[in-house]
């Protein structure tokens, strides 16, 4: 209507302004009257004549029509005085200034960019029709958030100097949410289970944050294909969504959404043929098609034969070779017949591999990962690869890796990887809470990739009460250019049993002091062989001895009415010898597979290594671990990860028993939650054979641990944190068990559940978990809430 409005207001002028010509002239001057804030040569610009022309009577309608088209002008008018042209204009007023209302779930930001993309801001000319426009959009973008019931209204206020202020009034409403899902026309499957496909849902306790009980029409086209998907892979490939219809309730507050499907019949795979220009032998190929004669078609494993032909070829250096699935269907026998046809392109083979974003790691730390070497052939699966390794370093938030062809040479490309680094050193602190106990705190700090160098640097102190300690370490990873690392460990520990949270171990201390030196070997491209040699001294100290003993003499005899300690036990059994000098040789084996170090979701890490004493120690004894973490993809980002950590300790030669201060301890973060550190395995009760008591119930460790975990993690709600967080629900298992004391007995494995969470914060790791022990027993420590933070630096 105001269109139309409009347009009779120009057709009008162009009539009276036609009627004011009687004849042609020469113009002798051009008049502007009525402007305010536009200057004269601007209308001068857009009049199509200049003084010395000669107008006629087709003249108006040409000025006129320019005038207008600028939107400068509400009104135009044309007269002729002598031979002067006369324009009188009224102009449009300017926007002085926009306000914004009532906007809650739209920020002003972004309202007011939408305003600029369609020229309605500030100091422009203000336009009607640009401002229904506006509404109109921030309508639609509420419509999009659920808003069905959102009313915008606007005032317009005259200002002095020809101005306006617009005020936009914005009455959200109350977000509409989906009441109801009906898919009509299904009989093959249950509408439960498709409904379970769909990205939209009637809501659930998650719908807070997830957004699926909103509509929208990008959603909407999305399940259409999820459905469509979902049937044509299992046969329906005539499957096909006839309408769809979208009902909001009176007070626009429900949604009620109807798909009416037709889902056809189901067609099987009658034969599979490979044609074109096959570089690689049809026989190599045929096993990468995972496709079954007989089988009902299935359109997701046909894209995924035709991705591992792509990547067979891409390996081979033809990095653009594209594979066509070309479906033959008998609409008689129902069948399908799938020939999939090759296009390799040019071999092609690297001429340069370009690195940006590092501005802290050197060019050579990417580099040496890369598998994917300059002046060779193409090959996806060392890019892939080479991208897995910089990922596992742990020095970089994210990794793109892109081609692009060399100009003028069809048969080179270009590799660029892009990285994001995140801060490399880290300020540890293990943050623990117990109902017994209150809160300890420990603390590291760490430089993986020093100066740039990717060499590591450690040092690691301690303030608890139970330990405190300082340790230097050092690693190169590339001690040669073939991978072989070199490191060495200088550490000096104090650590008093005695002040463990609630007193669950037994009293006793040492002071350690260890200098060693290790290398490792790769053997492949996921595995490492790895040599330590440590020279180790321990001195073992008693911090309560029984009432005989004096000045540190705990096998004098005396009236031993004192608490029972096997830590005196120990020292008792080697002598009275309380200080022990050992030289530790070490082997180890390790593999990752890991597709990156935070957060994976696939691959395995694994580690298994002896240590043993040597003839000439003090004392002799072996330790042997073996330590795994698996991470299965479950969906996308839904992974299944499991743990499992066993160690094994004994005596040889000489020895008579294994070190009391080498045995292993169980309970706690990255051992079994839901129970306090250190609290598991036998005690000193059991340990002397004697009934449980409260004066021996602390725990002494075992020769034996297994602990162990099954986790499955999903992203959380929040789109924002999918790659930095992960929530977590767990079981936990494990114990420390001592043949000596009695037999082992995996009955006596301890299980807790529960829920936790990860996230890779900007200060730092951030790991919380709250678990419940399943079959606790009276003697257990129990610790529900336990959680550990790092900070980056």
């Amino acid at each position: 209507m105001k269109q139309t409005s409009r347009l009779f207001v120009v057709v009008i002028a162009l009539l009276i302004s036609s009627v004011g010509f009687a004849a042609s002239f020469s113009i002798k001057d051009i008049r502007v009257e009525g402007l305010q804030r536009i200057s004269a040569g601007t209308v001068f610009s857009y009049i199509p004549y200049e003084v010395g022309d000669r107008v006629d009577q087709n003249a108006p309608a040409e000025i006129i029509r320019s005038l207008y088209g600028t939107g400068f002008f509400k009104d135009v008018q044309l007269e002729q005085d002598g031979n002067v042209l006369v324009v009188s204009v009224v102009e449009r007023p300017a926007i002085a200034s926009i306000t914004l209302e009532g906007n809650k779930d739209i920020d002003d930001e972004t309202i007011l960019e939408s305003m600029r993309s369609v020229g309605f801001v500030e100091g422009r000319v203000f336009n009607e029709l640009l401002l229904d426009r506006t509404k109109e959009g921030l309508k639609s973008a509420y419509f999009d958030r659920g808003k069905y019931s959102v009313q915008i209204d606007s005032v317009i206020t005259p200002l002095e100097r020809n101005r306006v202020a617009v005020d936009l009034l914005i009455r959200e409403g109350r977000t509409a949410t989906i009441e109801e899902i009906n898919i009509v026309g299904n009989t093959a499957f249950d509408e439960d289970d498709l409904q379970d496909e769909l990205s939209q849902s009637t809501g659930s306790i998650i719908s807070r944050f997830t957004k699926e009980d909103r509509y929208s029409r990008q959603r909407m086209t999305a399940d259409i294909e999820t459905l469509r998907s979902y049937y044509m892979d299992r046969g329906y490939i005539k499957f096909d969504v006839d309408s769809t219809q979208v009902n909001i309730s009176p007070e626009s507050e429900k949604v009620y959404l109807t798909m009416n499907i037709s889902e056809g019949d189901v067609y099987t795979l009658s034969d599979v043929k490979i044609a074109g220009k096959t570089i690689v032998e049809p026989e190599k190929l045929f096993p990468l098609i995972h496709l079954v004669r007989g089988e009902p078609f299935s359109r997701k494993l046909v894209v995924r034969s035709a991705e591992r032909l792509t990547s067979a070829l891409s390996d081979q250096g033809y990095a653009f070779a594209k594979v066509n699935p070309i479906p033959v269907i008998d609409e008689e026998k129902k069948t399908v017949a799938v020939t999939f046809y090759i296009e390799p392109g040019r071999r092609v083979y690297v001429r340069r591999i370009n690195i940006q974003g590092n501005t802290r790691s050197r060019d050579r730390v990417l580099r040496r990962e890369f598998r994917q070497m300059e002046s060779a052939w193409y090959s996806a699966e060392q890019v892939t690869r080479s991208k897995e390794r910089l990922l596992r370093l742990g020095y970089f938030d994210k990794v793109d890796i892109t081609t692009s062809p060399v100009p003028g040479a069809p048969d080179q490309i270009d590799i660029n990887v892009s990285v994001v680094e995140h801060r490399s050193g880290e300020l540890m602190s293990s943050v623990g809470y117990s109902q017994s106990g209150g809160v300890s705190l420990q603390a590291s700090i760490s430089e993986e990739n020093f100066f740039g160098t990717g060499k590591k640097v450690k040092l690691g102190f301690n303030t608890s009460d139970v330990t405190t300690y300082y340790e230097l370490s050092y690693t190169d990873p590339y001690f040669t250019m073939d991978g072989v690392s070199q490191g060495f460990t200088l550490r000096y520990s104090e650590t008093d049993m005695s002040n463990v949270s609630g007193s669950v171990t037994t009293d006793y201390a040492t002071d350690d002091g260890r200098i060693g030196i290790n290398f490792g070997f790769p053997i492949t491209e996921h595995d490492r062989f790895r040599v330590t040699a440590d020279i180790d001294y321990t001195k073992l100290k008693i911090v309560d001895p029984h009432d005989g003993g004096t000045d540190g003499d705990y096998c004098t005899p005396g009236d031993q009415t004192g608490d029972l300690n096997p830590a005196e036990d120990f020292i008792c059994g080697q002598d009275g010898n309380d200080s022990y000098l050992n030289y530790v040789v070490g082997f180890g084996w390790t593999h990752d597979s890991r597709n990156r170090a935070y957060f994976p979701t696939n691959g395995s890490q694994i580690s298994a290594g002896l240590k043993v004493a040597t003839p000439g120690s003090d004392l002799q004894y072996f330790t042997a671990n073996y330590n795994q973490k698996t991470y299965v993809p479950v969906w996308e980002d839904f992974v299944l990860a499991g743990r499992v950590n066993l160690a094994y300790g004994a005596e040889y030669g000489d020895s008579s028993e294994f070190p009391f201060f080498k045995r292993f301890y169980a309970g706690g973060p990255g051992s079994v939650r839901g129970f306090q550190a250190y609290s598991m395995g036998p005690t000193e009760c059991e340990y002397f054979g004697i009934a449980e008591d409260s004066s021996c119930s602390d725990a002494i460790g075992g020769t034996i641990s297994m602990t162990g975990s099954l986790e499955f993690w999903t992203p959380p709600p929040l789109a924002d944190l999918k790659d930095s967080m992960r929530l977590v629900g767990f079981v936990d298992f494990g114990n420390v068990f001592d043949p000596d004391i009695s037999d082992f007995d995996v009955g006596e494995l301890r299980y807790s559940a529960g829920i936790g969470m990860s996230w890779l914060s900007p200060v730092g790791l951030l790991n919380v978990s709250y678990a419940l022990p399943l079959n606790e027993t009276e003697t257990d420590e129990v610790e529900e809430f336990q959680f550990t933070f790092g900070t980056r630096f």
